[in-house]
């Protein structure tokens, strides 16, 4: 049976970095051919970086991705590595607009190129506008094999791109993608990918990137399904890896050409000549997802390395306030960026209780973090007595003496600030613009409250079992949350109690039900009314928020956005 040892290039790149992204194409190739490769397949739009948002609409960019595309094919050439055929991502542009397109570099040359479909300004692609008419497949015959080819949403829906590859007759289907993360993503993906290769009657090698963009994460994850829909490989989460398969495939596939179901199919011949059989000796075999905490906490890791490092910093600084989110967010920000990199600050007030303070500086003992006290009684006192405040006037001004010292220390040392608000709190708006909520990133922006706790108690546990120091202290997950902005407050004299609150908000936010709907879920009609009063006022905090990693389906900023201006209130119909 012929056969082909496929390469899945499961990589980073960086938006707009056209030449360290085509640096890694010609490393990661390199070492594909060194292993015996036939065929390497890279991301979706891997030479732009992913997602490019309004860089698509900027014709310059557009010709720089061309040349790069085109320079890339000799530059593969020059490193002997002409004889494999490398699957590339890029943006192109024609008379349509800008084209989220592949090509297949080969012999120095872009022998192939598939567009998927016209790329307006929205960031992450929307399904419906999937298909364009009249859009073209070309199928590469290489060693006698044809391989056809597929981008990202190609595979979202059934009778599409892959259906007319199968009538069309390939014996392989590669798609590039550009997947982001979200939490229990694969519940979806694999059924997915299983489906289209049953539907195209070809194995399909599915490639994703990894890494992170601004407030997207993406986890690999790039998988092997065979034309039964059974899973063959499988590659590890968030880590770049070059995963090589040897498959054996019948050949022989049946060639139609032209017009096939509304698509133009095209074939360019790379080589007839099939590979001598081997012994097959790559078979990865699958790397199992990982479980619910640890695969949100590699994505909230891999974002805020990766905001940091592709933004130009080298360290981060946040406030420590001895409670449970700041204990995350620094928890988080050593495991990305190491203790050396993270300043970790205790801004006590007049009504910071001595357990705060003494929880902070245990959290920086554990972690290794540099550390520092930076009390802000005098501060308050000054803009207290000159403005003569009190009550919630007073309580936000000590949020915004924190919030000035650490954009101050930012800009002395060149620290990048972190926000250390959960998604809970900008939820219902409770949180000080100014305050609290500066900062550069939000590392746990869409992490909810609840989940905060179990992500603190699954990473000391992990330490545990590695023989290490648990990051958290016990005091910071166990005591009850408080802002300390008066004597002896609690979040709970505010908020309804987290558990109840975030099931409240899971349903409103995330699954867009409305009062009757929550009703009829059994939530109490006045906390209905308070909950969904709180959410919908404060809109305007979220919008003045840090951008943050996102791992739900509904992400603030991104997926969910309500007019501030808004005099629709949620009620009893």
């Amino acid at each position: 049976m012929p056969q082909l040892r496929i390469a899945l290039a499961q990589v980073n790149s960086c938006v707009g970095d056209l030449e360290g992204n085509a640096g890694a194409v010609v490393d990661w190739t390199r070492k594909a051919v060194q292993q015996g490769a036939h065929v390497v397949v890279f991301p979706e739009m891997h030479l732009t970086g992913y997602p490019v948002e309004d860089l698509a609409l900027r014709e310059s960019f557009a010709r720089a991705s061309q040349q790069a595309l085109e320079s890339l094919a000799v530059r593969l050439a020059d490193a002997g590595c002409g004889d494999i055929a490398a699957f590339v991502g890029y943006l192109d542009r024609d008379s349509m607009g800008p084209r989220d397109s592949a090509a297949v570099l080969h012999q120095g040359a872009v022998v192939a190129r598939q567009h998927k479909h016209h790329l307006p300004n929205y960031g992450v692609f929307d399904e419906r506008r999937y298909f364009i008419a009249g859009q073209s497949l070309d199928v590469v015959r290489v060693h006698g094999l044809e391989v056809g080819m597929v981008i990202c949403e190609d595979i979202w829906q059934a009778g599409g791109p892959v259906a007319a590859l199968g009538q069309a007759g390939v014996d392989l289907i590669v798609a590039p993608n550009a997947s982001p993360y979200e939490r229990k993503k694969d519940d979806q993906r694999l059924p997915l990918v299983a489906r289209r290769a049953q539907e195209g009657g070809a194995p399909l090698v599915y490639v994703n990137m990894v890494g992170a963009q601004d407030d997207l994460v993406f986890d690999g994850d790039s998988m092997v399904v065979a034309a039964d829909g059974t899973l063959l490989a499988r590659a590890p989460q968030f880590v770049e890896h070059l995963m090589l398969i040897d498959l054996d495939l019948p050949g022989g596939a049946a060639r139609a050409d032209g017009e096939v179901d509304g698509f133009a199919v095209r074939r360019v011949v790379l080589s007839d000549e099939p590979v001598p059989a081997f012994e097959p000796e790559h078979s990865p075999g699958v790397v199992e997802p990982l479980p619910d905490e640890a695969e949100v906490w590699s994505a909230l890791v891999t974002g805020l390395r990766d905001y940091v490092h592709k933004n130009g910093f080298s360290s981060v600084v946040l406030g420590l306030s001895g409670g449970i989110d700041s204990a995350v967010t620094a928890a988080l920000a050593v495991d990305a960026l190491g203790p050396d990199a993270v300043y970790g600050v205790s801004l006590p007030s007049s009504y910071s209780s001595e357990h705060s303070k003494s929880d902070a500086a245990e959290l920086a003992e554990r972690t290794g973090c540099h550390y520092e006290v930076q009390p802000i009684a005098g501060m308050v006192d000054a803009f207290v007595n000159q403005l003569g405040l009190t009550g919630l006037a007073e309580e936000n001004v000590q949020a915004r003496c924190r919030g000035v010292t650490l954009m101050g220390l930012s800009n002395q040392f060149g620290h990048l600030v972190l926000a250390t608000g959960n998604k809970t709190e900008l939820a219902v708006g409770y949180s000080t613009i100014y305050g609290d909520a500066v900062g550069g990133f939000a590392p746990i922006k869409d992490v909810p409250k609840t989940l905060v706790w179990n992500l603190a108690r699954w990473r000391n546990a992990e330490a545990e079992k590695l023989g290490e120091t648990p990051p958290i202290p016990e005091a910071s997950i166990t005591k009850p949350p408080s802002a300390e902005l008066r004597p002896g407050q609690l979040d709970t004299d505010s908020l309804p109690d987290y558990e109840l609150l975030d099931r409240v908000l899971d349903d409103y936010v995330e699954g867009d039900r409305g009062y009757d709907d929550l009703v009829r879920a059994g939530f109490e009609p006045e906390l209905i009314d308070k909950v969904l009063r709180m959410v919908d006022r404060a809109e305007y905090k979220r919008r003045q928020y840090p951008p943050g990693t996102k791992i739900s389906f509904k992400a603030f900023g991104r997926d969910r956005r309500l007019p501030i201006t808004n005099a629709w209130r949620e009620g009893k119909q």
